[in-house]
């Protein structure tokens, strides 16, 4: 009987002292399967699952070691050696060695390889986005990936690349348990499977519409988690995050308006945290649409939009407009030949269009994501200022929005929208990610332009060693891209983040997310 009570008490005290560390999503992952991701919830989730090949230092776009402890290129990067960490096992048991590497990088790149699920509708668009292609690919970066040894692989490339450890840094590519895959088939990454990786979080479950819950890491052979649960729920709206935390039943959130910076500093029990500005918001303009494809009517939308109205109106001081694609700490990037920001002049903007042959306007549809993102908080309002000023000059803007992961596929499906609202969140520092993420082979589709001139300079920013071989590149990039108008900037903001007063150890990347295994939650109640 005593052994019983003993037993009875313990269980009651550890019970107790149980952490649950909580945070506000801006809705629900469109997937837990890495290499088929390219929004920031299904990154921010798998970046507790999975472990990258390369990694990130804390808060910074620096890089350090993951799973691979070094890396480096021959004399001409045209090939990298990466050396992986040694016994480091996936959540399943089973090895991470470069046979998992390989199996994990083949099935983003090899359209052929058994386990990619093509036939299934996976399409692993990131790899192309950012490595220009696919295996067999005219534009593609990657030429081969060689197992040298248990403990090194090697990617070898058709093209130079300065930045080729960068891009396997990007919380896209986290490596999965091939056996888990195998096993899953198909499912792998949906909520009716388990995703399985090395990193410090433990998948658990995954209630759709509400959260996903993980478990510590116990083997992690990092850092370890310093909280018995990690619950990540999808709250879109950015008005219920901000009462959640106030009320105490989520204990950190991303992405709040920035009006609630006031409401945020006021609250005793919450620290407001600004995320460094890594980001760019803009709209895009599809090349397929009859009006849009005039050169004029892009330029004269361009010019009617009251970027600077916008972004004072609905950032609170969290954002800046300019012409710039990349964001501020890549300025260096940008060509002294291009305006400070594109000219307001809704006069001059309705005089264009009557030269480009309509004079009375035209309707077209501009579509909003349902959901807060860091450059766009709020995009309804958003959309509806942007749809006033280019009522101004004649042009009749049908508003419409859907499901957030629909949205994402239907923008790059035939016809594709007329104009849409998008941004980007850089994965790594460098001008590569932001023009090579939406310009150039297999990342252009929603517009349908790529012109050569556009491909080669892509190709010759990655291969460039220097900042000042860079700049030149990426400046002729910027005058072509800002005359052309089929992306026109409108912020880069600075995502306005919180937490209750006892969350401890969370240091916020510019990347957009972090693994939140240093955070404790000592004091929580």
């Amino acid at each position: 009987m005593k052994k019983l009570l003993l037993t009875a008490l313990l269980s009651t005290l550890s019970a107790a002292s149980a952490t649950t560390l909580v945070f506000g999503g801006n809705g629900e992952p469109v997937s837990l399967e890495s290499g088929n991701i390219t929004d920031g919830i299904s990154i921010l989730v798998q970046r507790q699952i999975y472990d990258t090949l390369v990694d990130f230092k804390a808060g910074s776009t620096d890089l350090a070691p993951g799973l691979a402890t070094s890396w480096k290129p021959n004399a001409n990067n045209t090939s990298w050696t990466f050396t992986l960490r040694k016994n480091v096992r996936f959540h399943d048991g089973t090895a991470m060695n470069a046979d998992a590497i390989v199996f994990n990088l083949s099935r983003w790149w090899d359209k052929a390889h058994p386990y990619g699920f093509r036939d299934q509708g996976r399409t692993f668009e990131i790899m192309g986005e950012l490595l220009g292609g696919y295996k067999g690919d005219a534009t593609a970066v990657i030429k081969n990936i060689v197992k040298v040894n248990d403990t090194t692989v090697r990617i070898d490339l058709n093209k130079p690349s300065s930045v080729l450890p960068n891009v396997l840094a990007a919380g896209y590519f986290g490596i999965a348990s091939p056996a888990a895959i195998k096993k899953e088939g198909a499912k792998y990454g949906t909520p009716a499977s388990k995703p399985v990786g090395t990193g410090p979080f433990i998948f658990q479950s995954w209630r759709t519409g509400d959260r996903v819950t993980l478990l510590p890491n116990k083997l992690y052979w990092g850092s370890k988690a310093k909280v018995d649960q990690l619950i990540i729920r999808s709250i879109k709206d950015a008005s219920q995050r901000l009462n959640e935390l106030k009320a105490g039943t989520i204990d950190f959130a991303n992405d709040l308006t920035p009006d609630s910076l006031k409401s945020v500093q006021a609250d005793k029990n919450l620290l407001a945290v600004k995320r460094p500005s890594f980001n760019v918001g803009f709209v895009s303009m599809n090349n397929r649409n009859q009006y849009l494809k005039n050169q004029q009517v892009r330029q004269a939308i361009s010019m009617a939009i009251n970027k600077k109205a916008i972004v004072d109106a609905f950032w609170n001081g969290l954002g800046v407009s300019n012409a710039s694609f990349v964001p501020p700490v890549l300025e260096w990037a940008n060509s002294s030949k291009v305006p400070a920001d594109y000219k307001f002049d809704p006069a001059a903007a309705k005089k264009m269009l009557a030269e480009a042959g309509y004079p009375n306007g035209f309707s077209i549809d501009l579509w909003y994501m349902p959901v807060s993102r860091p450059y766009f908080p709020t995009p309804k309002p958003i959309a509806e200022a942007i749809a006033a000023d280019l009522s101004a000059i004649g042009v009749k803007v049908n508003l419409k929005t859907e499901d957030w992961a629909k949205y994402l596929e239907d923008r790059n499906k035939e016809p594709g929208f007329d104009m849409y609202m998008i941004g980007w969140t850089g994965d790594y520092g460098d001008p590569d990610n932001f023009y090579g993420a939406y310009y150039g082979s297999n990342a252009s589709d929603d517009i349908n332009w790529n012109p050569a001139n556009v491909e080669t300079l892509l190709q010759q920013g990655r291969a460039a060693a220097t900042q000042d071989a860079k700049a030149k590149i990426y400046g002729q990039l910027h005058e072509l891209t800002y005359n052309a108008a089929y992306r026109v900037p409108v912020v880069h903001s600075q995502p306005l983040a919180a937490a209750r007063t006892y969350v401890k150890g969370w240091v916020p990347s510019p990347l957009g997310s972090e693994p939140f295994n240093t955070i404790t939650v000592t004091g929580k109640k």
